[in-house]
C-alpha cells in the first residue's frame, strides 16, 4: 500500500476515523539533501544525533541549515545509548524558548528522545533515519527506560520521515538485522491481538490488521537480498517499518505491532542494563523471542482442554519478581497491583472458548518456519540461547509479561502450564 495514501487516512468500517499527522515521508535515494526543503519555515533548529549517526550525515544536514540552525546535540556513549532520565535531561536543556523544530538523526533511540523530548516541549520534530532497523518512526509511542522501567509514552508522530536509500543499505548489517526481525515479529502480535479479542473482547480493526499482515507479506521473503544490501529490498524493509508505524498511529497505542514476543525483548533489555549484561539489538530479540512465543503456541494446542495450572501465591509471585526485576521490581509490581488481572479468574473463558482459543493460535506460522526465516539473514536461534541461558529465557516466559498492561499468548500460558 502506498504510504502517501496512509498519510491521508481512511474512514474504516470498525467505525474509527484512522488518521495520521505526519505531513511528509520521503524515502529515496539522495532524501536527505532534501532536509533544508522540508524543514522551510523554521528558523530555530536544535539538531540531535550520536556520535556514530552524526558521523553519516551530521556534516551535509548542518550545511542545509545554515542561518536558522541554533544548536547541536551529539551524545557520546560506549555501547548503546540508553533513553533514560539523564539523556533526556541532556537533550531538555538544549531547548530554549526560541527553539522551533527538533531534528534528529538516528534510528531507535535517538527517534525515541526526540519524540519524547518534542512532545514534553510542544515541538514538532522530523527524523532523519539512519538505519531500517525498527518501526517506530511513525508511531506515536516513544519507548523509555524511566526507573528502570521500560516504559512507552503516547507522544506523537514526527512532521517529517526522512530515509535515504543510499545511507540505509550502508548501515551496520546487525541493525538491518533487527529491522527485519521487527517486522518479523508481527507473527506474534498480530496473534496477541487476535487472542485478546476472542479472550477479552478487546477492540481489533481489521482494515489495521490487514495493513501490518500486508507489510509483513511483503518483507518476509527479503533475507537473502538484505544481506546483499540490495537497495529495493532495503527501501521495501524501510517502507513496511513506516507503514506498520502509521497503523500504529491508526489505532493510537502499539498494539498491531507489539505483544509477546516484544515483552520479551523488552524484559532482556531492562535485566541487561540493570545487571550490565548484554543483550541483542530490539528487532534481533524481537525475533529470537517470536520463536519461543510460538512455541508456547504449540505447547498450548497440544492440550484438549484447559486445565488450572498452580494456584496464583501473590507473596510468592512478589519474591519472584523481586528476585528476578531487582531495582524495577517495585514498579512492577505496583503497575500489576493497580491491573489486577492476577485476581481475575479467566478459566470460564478458557473453556467456554477453547475451540476458538486454538483455532486463534494455529494461525500462525510454525516454530521451524520462524527459525527458516531467521536462517535467510543469517541469525541463528542458538546465539539468543547462548547469550541468555536457560534460565533468564525461562523467567522471561513466565514474567515479560508483567511489565506491560498488554494481554498476550503469555497470560494464557502462565494461567495453564506455571508451575
Amino acid at each position: 500500500m502506498n504510504i502517501k495514501e496512509l498519510l491521508k487516512g481512511v474512514k474504516c468500517s470498525c467505525g474509527q476515523v484512522h488518521s495520521c499527522e505526519i505531513k511528509a515521508v520521503v524515502i529515496e535515494a539522495g532524501a536527505v539533501k532534501k532536509v533544508g526543503e522540508l524543514s522551510g519555515g523554521y528558523n530555530h533548529i536544535l539538531l540531535a544525533a550520536d556520535t556514530n549517526t552524526y558521523a553519516v550525515c551530521g556534516d551535509l544536514v548542518k550545511s542545509q541549515l545554515e542561518g536558522r540552525l541554533d544548536d547541536v546535540l551529539v551524545f557520546e556513549s560506549e555501547g548503546f545509548l540508553v533513553p533514560n532520565e539523564l539523556a533526556i535531561e541532556k537533550l531538555t536543556n538544549k531547548v530554549t524558548d526560541k527553539t522551533d523544530l527538533i531534528i534528529g538523526i538516528g534510528s531507535g533511540v535517538i527517534q525515541d528522545l526526540c519524540k519524547y523530548v518534542s512532545f514534553t516541549e510542544k515541538l514538532p520534530y522530523h527524523i532523519i533515519a539512519t538505519a531500517p532497523s525498527m518501526d517506530g518512526y511513525a508511531s506515536k509511542g516513544a519507548a523509555m527506560i524511566i526507573g528502570n522501567m521500560k516504559v512507552t509514552y503516547n507522544a506523537h508522530v514526527p512532521e517529517v520521515i526522512i530515509g535515504d536509500t543510499d545511507i540505509l543499505k550502508d548501515a551496520p548489517m546487525d541493525m538491518i538485522k533487527s529491522g527485519y526481525g521487527d517486522i518479523l515479529g508481527k507473527f506474534s502480535c498480530l496473534n496477541d491481538w487476535k487472542l485478546s479479542h476472542v479472550v477479552n473482547n478487546e477492540y481489533l480493526c481489521d482494515y489495521v490488521y490487514d495493513l501490518t499482515y500486508e507489510m509483513l507479506s511483503k518483507t518476509k521473503d527479503l533475507g537473502p537480498d538484505l544481506l546483499k544490501r540490495e537497495e529495493t529490498a532495503v527501501k521495501t524493509l524501510m517502507e513496511a517499518l513506516i507503514g506498520v508505524g502509521i497503523a500504529m498511529a491508526y489505532v493510537g497505542n502499539s498494539r498491531p505491532a507489539s505483544g509477546s514476543e516484544h515483552h520479551l525483548s523488552h524484559f532482556f533489555e531492562v535485566i541487561g542494563i540493570m545487571k550490565n549484561e548484554p543483550y541483542f539489538m530490539h528487532g534481533t530479540d524481537v525475533v529470537f523471542s517470536c520463536v519461543y512465543t510460538q512455541r508456547l503456541r504449540e505447547e498450548l494446542l497440544l492440550m484438549k482442554e484447559p486445565c488450572v495450572g498452580k494456584k496464583f501465591d501473590k507473596k510468592e509471585w512478589e519474591n519472584k519478581i523481586r528476585s528476578v526485576y531487582l531495582d524495577a521490581a517495585e514498579g512492577v509490581i505496583e503497575l500489576q497491583n493497580k491491573l489486577g488481572w492476577y485476581e481475575q479468574d479467566k478459566m470460564s473463558v478458557y473453556k467456554a472458548k477453547w475451540e476458538e482459543i486454538k483455532e486463534v493460535l494455529a494461525d500462525t506460522p510454525s516454530s521451524c518456519e520462524l527459525i527458516g526465516y531467521l536462517k535467510s539473514i543469517d541469525l541463528d536461534i542458538a546465539d539468543f540461547e547462548k547469550m541468555y541461558g536457560e534460565e533468564k529465557i525461562q523467567n522471561a516466559l513466565w514474567f515479560a509479561k508483567d511489565l506491560k498492561d498488554r494481554y498476550s499468548v503469555l497470560w494464557l500460558y502462565y494461567a495453564l502450564c506455571y508451575k
